[in-house]
């Protein structure tokens, strides 16, 4: 089985479990507790979170551990809306891409039907990117957030985040990034980027399923979405998992030092890819930003057919991939994000995603694209 479906979640990595291992056995103590057990907790979440700030380039009180990637974005969109508009109520508006993620669509839509705010759509271009003039002109002065990702889940375009980000702080409006597909493969030093929030998630690179983080930036007002012992400096009540945070956090560290290498490498497998996809498949039509894109996925649309007819036959020939997001699974409908791009609902209901991880091999890929042309061929002879 050839498993090309890893934006939607990656294996357990065996370093990843023997470092989580011992806070999952016997080292089990809950951090808030004042003995011997609770102490050494304690003393790995403290760890855990230094050397996550050294990796995002921040200081440790500036990052929160999270369930993953959906409550970083719901405590990122909700939590600074939400505070500040409680420190000037005219502050009622919040931005975001017309690509996001239902994590922060979905927070930006609930603030729309319970808290009066506005929510304003920056539109993107053909190939997914959003321009620091698209950007610009959508920002007013009672913005109270931007929120545009980083790189996109279903079609791989990155976005000029550095840029976008500029633009909102030169209006005085915080900027928070969902890095949840960027993390591993793309830089994510916060100082550079210029953000002042950013969401990450574990099980998208080699890290347990329920672990992530939220970085937000020291003077950033934050609202909490979960009340209770006021753990993680009260921005996240509950007892923390330990070995979650050690795990993500191990995680990252493996994955970026070697970042650079593994990116050019597996950029170069998926390009090859591309290539013959394009080639075998007549009518094939990549999507996403050609050049500024992740290394890790390969997109396109096939007209003539249905997209999960082709997933179907892909999968009798032993190749998982996708048809587009894991969260809107089940779900018929065209794309938004490719709808958002500019492609019609029938072109976009044919679209296929094929995402890897950096344990992906030339071999790998070879077979998957002479896979695909032959599901394509088959499921047009079949009538779509």
């Amino acid at each position: 089985m050839i498993f090309l479906d890893a934006a939607a979640t990656t294996p357990l990595r065996r370093e990843v479990l023997d470092a989580m291992w011992p806070y999952l056995t016997g080292d089990f103590g809950n951090p808030s507790s004042h003995h011997t057990l609770g102490e050494s907790a304690a003393h790995a979440l403290a760890g855990a979170r230094a050397t996550a700030a050294a990796l995002l380039a921040c200081r440790p009180g500036e990052v929160t551990f999270t369930s993953g990637g959906t409550e970083a974005d719901n405590l990122a969109v909700k939590g600074i809306a939400l505070a500040r508009q409680a420190a000037d109520p005219a502050l009622n508006r919040v931005v975001i891409s017309a690509v996001e993620h239902p994590a922060v669509e979905e927070s930006a839509r609930y603030l729309e039907r319970f808290h009066g705010f506005s929510v304003d759509v920056v539109p993107v271009d053909g190939r997914g990117q959003v321009t620091p003039e698209a950007l610009l002109a959508v920002l007013q002065p009672e913005t109270a957030l931007v929120s545009i990702m980083y790189a996109n889940n279903e079609v791989g375009t990155v976005q000029p985040v550095a840029e976008l980000a500029a633009a909102a702080r030169h209006l005085g409006i915080p900027f928070h990034t969902d890095a949840v597909q960027a993390a591993g493969w793309l830089p994510l030093d916060t100082k550079a980027l210029g953000v002042d929030a950013m969401s990450i998630s574990g099980h998208k690179l080699g890290a347990p399923k329920g672990s992530g983080l939220l970085f937000v930036r020291g003077r950033t007002r934050i609202e909490p979405l979960l009340h209770g012992g006021g753990q993680e400096r009260g921005r996240r009540s509950g007892t923390e998992n330990v070995a979650a945070a050690v795990g993500l956090v191990t995680a990252l560290t493996l994955a970026q030092a070697r970042q650079v290498e593994e990116r050019r490498r597996v950029a170069a497998l998926r390009d090859t890819f591309i290539n013959e996809v394009l080639t075998g498949v007549p009518g094939a039509v990549l999507t996403g930003h050609p050049v500024h894109r992740l290394p890790s996925v390969a997109s396109f649309c096939f007209p003539g057919t249905s997209g999960e007819s082709v997933l179907l036959e892909l999968e009798r020939q032993e190749v998982l991939c996708s048809s587009g997001s894991a969260c809107a699974a089940g779900s018929d409908a065209p794309s938004p994000v490719l709808t958002a791009m500019g492609f019609k609902a029938e072109v976009a209901q044919t679209a296929v995603r094929f995402s890897f991880d950096s344990a992906v091999t030339a071999e790998d890929l070879g077979t998957a694209a002479r896979a695909v042309s032959q599901a394509v061929a088959t499921v047009r002879a079949l009538g779509g």
